[in-house]
């Protein structure tokens, strides 16, 4: 396995966590970005260290490949994805998710 990908893996167990903290009514969508690190390790056979296991709530010896697939599993049948300052937690003000977010009006003008 290559470094890279591991330092990858990682990081995505901590936010995986961070997001999985939060209540599933407030909880944003996964976001896309686990894509790309769970593809690439969904076959790897190697074990995960046990703290990550237990991170991901996951049982020890869990392959990074059985890891990988509870992250796709999370993004998966997702029609949105959130943006990177409503992770892990959805916005709440919707004043201020509209001013961060300007959506396209039925003409196709952005508005506030």
């Amino acid at each position: 396995m290559h470094p890279a990908a591991r330092l990858q893996f990682e990081r995505l167990i901590g936010e995986y966590a961070r997001w999985r903290a939060v209540p599933e009514t407030e909880r944003s969508p996964a976001p896309a970005w686990w894509w790309g690190p769970a593809m690439e390790l969904r076959s790897a056979p190697q074990s995960l260290p046990a703290e990550w296991c237990a991170e991901l709530g996951l049982p020890n010896q869990t392959t990074y490949a059985a890891a990988a697939g509870l992250l796709l599993k999370a993004i998966a049948g997702q029609t949105t994805l959130p943006w990177p300052d409503d992770f892990p937690r959805k916005a709440s003000d919707t004043k201020l998710a509209r001013e961060l977010h300007p959506q396209p009006s039925d003409d196709g003008a952005f508005q506030p």
